[in-house]
């Protein structure tokens, strides 16, 4: 069974920087997309950024863009989410999640939280003013 590992939340100040690392394994699968989603207290989940393993295509949030940046790491089906100039309202419970079934892992799919098959535990991120 698939499962994600997330790893690298944690607590920073404004303008710092942080990075996130998701590793998929269990099982033999094959990863079609990755994505982070977040979530604060009382709020829907939102999908901050993803990418399409294959392709190389990516989603930003408009609230991330020019700050954050996704990318596949060398080892095997593992993201990164390299985070800079964090503000106070990227404050959240950040979310890894991968479509496992064959998909073409166009944008408007990589913002559908619906798409995604297996989901991380969820790690914290808590940015201070």
């Amino acid at each position: 069974q698939v499962q994600l590992v997330e790893s690298g939340g944690g607590l920073v100040q404004t303008g710092g920087s942080l990075r996130l690392s998701c590793a998929a394994s269990g099982g033999t699968f094959s990863v079609y997309a990755m994505g982070w989603f977040r979530q604060t207290p009382g709020k829907a989940r939102e999908a901050v950024a993803a990418i399409g393993w294959s392709s190389g295509i990516t989603y930003y949030a408009d609230s991330v863009k020019g700050r954050f940046t996704i990318a596949r790491a060398n080892a095997k089906n593992t993201v990164n989410l390299q985070m800079n100039s964090l503000k106070p309202e990227d404050t959240a419970v950040y979310y890894c999640a991968v479509i496992i079934r064959p998909v073409v892992a166009t944008t408007p799919i990589l913002s559908v939280e619906q798409e995604y098959d297996v989901w991380g535990q969820g790690t914290q991120v808590t940015v201070s003013s």
